[in-house]
């Protein structure tokens, strides 16, 4: 049975959003980006590289992405599967961006170019 998505760590979380865009590339042709996200309720950041169609989630990184956005985990799920919308989290509160704002904007219309939530499979959601 598929481990449900509030039983996974922010790094099994992750690692799968990498294979869902690496297995359709198209919505990421053309982009050139680094995003980083800090997860400060889990102490944990990564950086998302998209270059061309491939995507890669790094770990270790010595330089900051073009846009750094920080979150919580809770809310970096529910904005993964359209839950949340980063414009009204940014003005809520529950989501902050350093660096180029456009590039942070254009992070969730990429990923919501994906059906994440049916992508997760058996993953589910906390309402």
């Amino acid at each position: 049975m598929a481990k449900a998505i509030e039983d996974s760590t922010v790094q099994e979380t992750v690692k799968k959003i990498e294979h869902i865009i690496n297995d359709n590339p198209d919505p990421i042709q053309g982009v050139q980006a680094v995003y980083q996200y800090d997860i400060p309720d889990e102490d944990y950041s990564f950086q998302l590289h998209l270059n061309d169609g491939k995507a890669e989630v790094r770990e270790d990184f010595a330089e900051r992405g073009d846009c750094t956005i920080i979150i919580s985990y809770p809310n970096f799920k529910k904005m993964l599967f359209g839950k949340l919308n980063g414009t009204a989290a940014f003005m809520m509160g529950k989501l902050k961006v350093k660096g180029d704002i456009g590039k942070a904007l254009k992070a969730e219309a990429l990923l919501g170019q994906y059906d994440m939530e049916a992508e997760f499979g058996n993953w589910r959601l906390s309402k």
